[in-house]
């Protein structure tokens, strides 16, 4: 089932949240790189959970990770990692807690060679699916191919967040992702 069409059959509390994700947020391309990181890092903690659980805990992520802040997180220090898996309001899964500190000291290194994250992922593109898992996997933590696939709809690199029947697709080809250039 597409997220479209999802968010047309969800109900409930989870269906203001999804659907405002959804269209405002699902296959618009990201141009600031902390944002782009911090997309990285919910992805990362939907494993095994449902994205509504991550959705509602998305303020406390932000806070928690100082507003996703790629450098700052980069020079987390075991008081903050310990301090993360005591926050009752993010998921404190020890692995995705190190994985997303791994993931900024990496973006940190490819910044040093591409000027930014948004660069980085601009210089690979385009890729299949399969070829930007493996290259994901070869440079962060707690990639699979489930989180590398959401994580690049999400922000535009890959076609398939929207459905062209969508009328959140148009506003996304207006905003040039970059499987449309």
């Amino acid at each position: 089932m597409s997220y479209c069409e999802y968010i047309k059959t969800t109900t409930g509390w989870a269906i203001d949240l999804n659907k405002t994700y959804h269209d405002e947020k699902y296959g618009f391309p990201i141009e600031d790189d902390n944002e782009l990181f911090g997309r990285l890092l919910l992805e990362i903690n939907q494993a095994g959970l449902s994205w509504s659980t991550i959705l509602k805990k998305e303020t406390a992520f932000r806070t928690a990770y100082d507003n996703f802040n790629i450098e700052t997180i980069a020079n987390y220090t075991e008081t903050d990692e310990a301090r993360l898996l005591a926050d009752p309001g993010i998921i404190r899964n020890r692995l995705k807690v190190k994985a997303a500190i791994h993931n900024a000291q990496a973006i940190m290194e490819l910044k040093n060679e591409y000027g930014s994250f948004k660069n980085w992922l601009d210089h690979h593109h385009p890729k299949t699916k399969d070829e930007w898992t493996k290259l994901f996997k070869k440079t962060f933590k707690f990639t699979g191919g489930e989180i590398v696939n959401e994580f690049l709809l999400s922000t535009g690199y890959l076609e398939g967040a929207h459905t062209p029947d969508c009328p959140i697709y148009q506003k996304i080809l207006k905003e040039r992702p970059a499987w449309n250039r």
